[in-house]
C-alpha cells in the first residue's frame, strides 16, 4: 500500500493521468456536494451568504501559499536537491531546513494575519457585499469567521504538497482534494442538521484538515525530519520571496474577479451569487481535469529544462502540453454547451433548486464555456514563465484582465443581470490568455508554432461533427424517454454524449490527430502492463 501512495511518477502522462483521474474524483465529489447544497438551500439567500463567507478565506489561502507554491518553493526546492552532489535525491539538508523554516514562518502568519481578519470581519465583509441586507450580512460575517480556520490547514497542507509534487510522488497529493470535498459533503449532510448553516462552513474546515493531514506521512517517509527553524533572513527564503510578490499580485487579481463578482451580484435577486458560483464551479471541472492536471504534472519538468539551459526540451514539452490540453478541452466545451441544461438538472436539479434556477445557472454555464480553452490553457502559461523565474508577466496580464472584468461586469450586469456577470468574466479571460500567450511568444522564441494550429483545426473539425451528432441525438432522444423525470433527462444527455464522442473518436482517427491516437496508445501500454502484472500474480499463486 505504501509503494502506491509513494509512488514516483517520472512519465509525465502518467503523472497527468494519476492527477486527472484523482481530480475528477475530487471533482465529482465536487458535483456531489453542490448538488446537495442546491437541494437543501436552492439558488437563495443561504448559498449566497455560504458562498460570499468564502471570499476572504480564500482570499488569503490563494494568495499566500498558492503565490508561494507555484511561483517560488518547488523551483527552488528541486534546484536545492538536484544542485547536492554525492548525495541520494531527496537527501539534501538545505532543503529540508528551507521547508522547516517556510512551514514556522507560514503557520505564524497565516494564525496572525486569519486572527486579525476574523476579528475585523465587521467592517470587511459589508465591503464585498453592498447590495446584502443586514441579517444577510451579519450571517456572512459569522460563517467568514469560521472559514478562516480552512486557510491554516490549507496553507500548510499546500507547503507539504510542493513537497510531494517536487519529489513526483503525484498520488496524495491528488488525493487531498478529494478528502477536502469529503468533508464539506460530511458538513452539509450531517453538521447541518446540528448546526444548519454554520455545519457548512465546520465541515470546510474539517475538509482543510483532512487535506493536511494525508500529505504529512509521505513527506517524512521520503526523509523530511522537523526542526525549529525561523530565519526570516534566509538566502533561499529570500529568493522565494523576491520571486512570489508579482504571482501573489498576480493571484490577488484573480482573486478580486471574484470579489468583484461577489460585490455586483449582491445587488442583484436572490440567489444571483449561488447561480454564478454553482454553473463556475462546473465549468472548473475540465479546467481542472485537464488544464490543471497536465500544468501541475508539467511544472517540475520545465523548471528543470530552463535550470539544465535546455530551451528545445522546454519547448518541445511545452508544445506537446499544450496540444494535449487543447485535445481535451474543446470537445469537452462544446458537450457542455449543448447539453448545459440536462447537465445542471441532472447535478443540481433537486429539493428547492427549480426550474428556474435551472435556466439560469445553465444560460451562465454555456456563457462559461466559450473561455473554457483559455482558461484551461492559462495554469500552463503562467507555469512557463514561473519555470524561468519570471512571475511579473504574469502579474501584469492578470491584473488587465481584472481590469477588464471590472468594467465588461459593471456594463453587462445592468443589462443582462447575473448572466452579464459570466459573460464579463468569460471576455476577461480571453483577453488574459491572448496577452499571456502572445508574450511568451516574444520571450521565447519559435515557441507555440509547433503544430499547434494544425492541431486545433483537426480538434476542432472533429468537435464540430462531434457537435452536430450530439444535437441530432438529444432531440432525437427527447421522443423516446420521459423529460419530466430524471432517469429520462439522464438517459438523453448520456445517450447523445456518447453519440457524440464515438464520432469525435472517429473522425479524428480519419484526420490522424496524434493527440488521440498518443492517447489510444498510452491506453493501450497501460491495459496490457495490467495483464501482465494479474499474470504474474496467478503465476505466483
Amino acid at each position: 500500500m505504501l509503494k502506491i501512495l509513494d509512488a514516483k511518477f517520472n512519465s509525465l502522462t502518467s503523472a497527468a493521468f494519476v492527477i486527472a483521474a484523482l481530480g475528477i474524483i475530487s471533482r465529482l465529489l465536487g458535483l456531489v456536494r453542490d448538488r446537495i447544497l442546491a437541494g437543501q438551500f436552492g439558488a437563495g439567500d443561504e448559498l449566497d451568504v455560504y458562498y460570499a463567507a468564502f471570499r476572504l478565506p480564500d482570499f488569503i489561502y490563494n494568495i499566500v501559499i498558492l503565490g508561494a507554491l507555484s511561483a517560488g518553493f518547488i523551483p527552488i526546492f528541486v534546484g536545492l536537491l538536484r544542485n547536492e552532489e554525492g548525495k541520494k535525491y531527496g537527501d539534501n539538508e538545505k532543503a529540508w531546513d528551507l521547508l522547516n523554516n517556510l512551514l514556522n514562518i507560514f503557520a505564524l502568519f497565516l494564525l496572525i494575519a486569519c486572527l486579525f481578519l476574523a476579528v475585523i470581519s465587521p467592517w470587511l465583509v459589508p465591503l464585498i457585499t453592498p447590495g446584502f441586507a443586514s441579517e444577510k450580512i451579519q450571517l456572512t460575517i459569522k460563517l467568514t469567521r469560521l472559514m478562516f480556520l480552512s486557510p491554516v490547514f490549507l496553507g500548510l497542507s499546500g507547503l507539504f504538497g510542493g513537497v510531494l509534487q517536487s519529489f513526483k510522488r503525484f498520488f496524495l497529493f491528488s488525493l487531498a482534494p478529494v478528502l477536502y470535498n469529503v468533508g464539506i459533503i460530511i458538513g452539509a449532510l450531517f453538521l447541518t442538521k446540528y448546526f444548519g448553516i454554520y455545519g457548512l462552513a465546520l465541515g470546510v474546515a474539517f475538509g482543510a484538515a483532512l487535506h493536511l493531514l494525508v500529505q504529512i506521512p509521505s513527506v517524512f517517509r521520503l526523509g523530511f525530519v522537523y526542526k525549529f527553524i525561523f530565519n526570516l533572513k534566509d538566502i533561499e527564503f529570500l529568493k522565494i520571496i523576491k520571486m512570489m510578490v508579482p504571482r501573489i499580485l498576480g493571484l490577488a487579481s484573480g482573486q478580486l474577479n471574484l470579489i468583484i463578482v461577489t460585490f455586483f451580484a449582491s445587488a442583484l435577486a436572490a440567489g444571483s451569487l449561488a447561480i454564478f458560483n454553482l454553473s463556475n464551479n462546473l465549468q472548473s471541472f475540465p479546467i481542472g481535469i485537464f488544464g490543471g492536471s497536465f500544468a501541475l504534472a508539467v511544472f517540475p519538468a520545465l523548471a528543470k529544462s530552463f535550470s539544465d539551459n535546455n530551451e528545445a526540451d522546454f519547448k518541445d514539452i511545452f508544445h506537446k502540453t499544450f496540444k494535449q490540453i487543447l485535445f481535451f478541452v474543446i470537445p469537452f466545451s462544446i458537450l457542455l454547451i449543448i447539453l448545459r441544461a440536462q447537465i445542471i438538472r441532472v447535478v443540481l436539479g433537486s429539493g428547492r433548486f427549480n426550474w428556474e434556477d435551472t435556466v439560469l445557472t445553465a444560460n451562465s454555464l454555456g456563457i462559461f464555456c466559450f473561455s473554457l480553452f483559455a482558461q484551461s490553457l492559462l495554469p500552463l502559461l503562467a507555469r512557463a514563465f514561473y519555470a524561468r523565474h519570471d512571475t511579473m508577466t504574469p502579474f501584469i496580464t492578470s491584473f488587465i484582465g481584472m481590469l477588464v472584468n471590472a468594467v465588461l461586469s459593471w456594463i453587462f450586469v445592468k443589462q443582462f443581470g447575473v448572466l452579464g456577470l459570466a459573460l464579463g468574466f468569460s471576455i476577461s479571460m480571453i483577453v488574459y490568455f491572448i496577452l499571456l500567450f502572445v508574450l511568451l511568444k516574444i520571450k521565447v522564441k519559435g515557441i507555440g508554432s509547433d503544430g499547434i494550429l494544425m492541431a486545433l483545426f483537426k480538434v476542432s473539425i472533429a468537435s464540430l461533427v462531434m457537435g452536430a451528432i450530439v444535437q441530432f441525438m438529444k432531440t432525437f432522444m427527447a421522443g423516446f424517454v420521459d423529460m419530466q423525470t430524471f432517469s429520462g433527462i439522464l438517459t438523453q444527455g448520456a445517450v447523445a454524449a456518447f453519440a457524440g464522442v464515438i464520432a469525435f473518436t472517429i473522425v479524428g482517427y480519419l484526420l490522424k490527430t496524434e493527440e488521440l491516437l498518443n492517447f489510444v496508445a498510452g491506453f493501450k501500454r497501460k491495459m496490457w502492463k495490467m495483464v501482465r502484472i494479474k499474470e504474474a500474480i496467478s503465476d505466483n499463486q
